[in-house]
């Protein structure tokens, strides 16, 4: 089962570089969509720092929890800005929540551990 939690891990990370340098460098899809969205395109840069922020965090034992709850969040408001203003489909969204969901479920073990150590739990 770890070597799942592993491709997991790496398919995420993958994804979202992908993702966030796409919408880094500046390529034409990315920023007619976030024109679509109509805020102006530093919310495209944000959105880039925070993905790529958050894939790098997934590698991070302590902060992996973290990453994966950003990418979580980033991924439903993906989804609602698709189904409310861009359209078409939010159905690759919600895929990729659903598997930083997974991820989060994974790490939470780390999360309680953490947590012990600095004496919350």
């Amino acid at each position: 089962m770890p070597y799942v939690f592993m491709a997991l891990r790496v398919l995420l990370t993958v994804i979202f570089v992908a993702a966030g340098g796409a919408k880094l460098i500046g390529v034409g899809m990315m920023v007619e969509t976030f024109d679509a969205i109509g805020w102006g395109q530093w919310f495209r840069y944000l959105t880039a720092f925070v993905e790529l922020g958050a894939a790098a965090m997934l590698w991070i034992p302590v902060l992996s929890i973290l990453g994966s709850s950003m990418l979580f969040a980033t991924m439903i408001c993906g989804a609602m800005f698709h189904i409310f203003v861009i359209g078409p489909s939010a159905v690759p969204a919600l895929v990729l929540a659903v598997l930083c969901g997974v991820m989060f479920w994974i790490d939470r073990a780390r999360l309680e551990l953490f947590m012990a150590r600095l004496g919350f739990a």
